[in-house]
């Protein structure tokens, strides 16, 4: 290669790595998703089953009140195929013994096969030192039933909660799904309160809020999938 010729690769080569470094890089970070809650009522990108819900107000911010109705309910996010991430709400439930059931199901199939998690509010500060151990809990039914993991798995697929909320007011929830395993993060906490190896072998499905006997109250609900390499 004469001095001619090696001054141009190496101008080349400069130009090259000039205009490289003059693009905007690329954000490996994922893409959280704010869905609508505005839109529940009315079924606007939702699906209620086995429940009605109303807009009610959260520190100037749309939130749904889901109402109490007999057995399970669920509002289902259409459109969307969660498998792995990060799923966080706001939710409120109701100091009552046995009349506040509510979390999010996930890998769903259809209304009875989903993986979910919920939460007993009024378990977070009960005197019976037996129920604070059960205020949060994983299920995967039809199989996997709350009553069939207790009974098998004592103290395994339910927990309590630390820091411990106002079993009358609003917590942060924040869920890690990383297939198969499952934390559940409150409030503020550094540390899981509960942590599970889901006992489906699904790794996809749908996605929506959950509640069971009651109503309960959701805000704030933020979805960030996990893309895997």
């Amino acid at each position: 290669m004469n001095a001619k010729t090696h001054s141009s690769v190496l101008c080349f080569t400069l130009a090259a790595l000039a205009l490289l470094s003059a693009l905007p890089l690329v954000s490996a970070e994922p893409k959280t998703i704010a869905p609508d809650l505005a839109g529940v009522p009315g079924e606007h990108g939702w699906k209620l089953i086995n429940r009605s819900a109303t807009v009610i107000d959260k520190d100037g911010d749309k939130a749904i009140h889901l109402e109490g109705e007999d057995g399970t309910g669920f509002v289902r996010l259409e459109n969307i195929t969660f498998a792995d991430g990060v799923i966080e709400f706001d939710a409120r439930g109701r100091n009552v013994v046995q009349q506040s059931f509510l979390g999010v199901a996930f890998h769903g199939a259809d209304v009875r096969t989903y993986d979910a998690i919920y939460f007993r509010p009024f378990n977070f500060k009960s005197a019976d030192a037996a129920r604070r151990l059960r205020a949060v809990q994983y299920i995967s039914p039809p199989t996997y039933t709350w009553q069939k993991l207790r009974t098998e798995h004592p103290g395994q697929y339910e927990k309590p909660v630390a820091p411990v909320p106002d079993p009358d007011g609003w917590f942060h929830a924040r869920i890690v799904v990383a297939w198969p395993k499952v934390s559940v993060f409150v409030n503020d906490a550094t540390e899981a309160c509960l942590v599970v190896d889901q006992l489906s072998d699904r790794k996809k499905g749908w996605l929506g809020l959950w509640v069971d006997v009651s109503g309960g109250d959701f805000a704030n609900l933020r979805i960030t999938p996990t893309d895997k390499p």
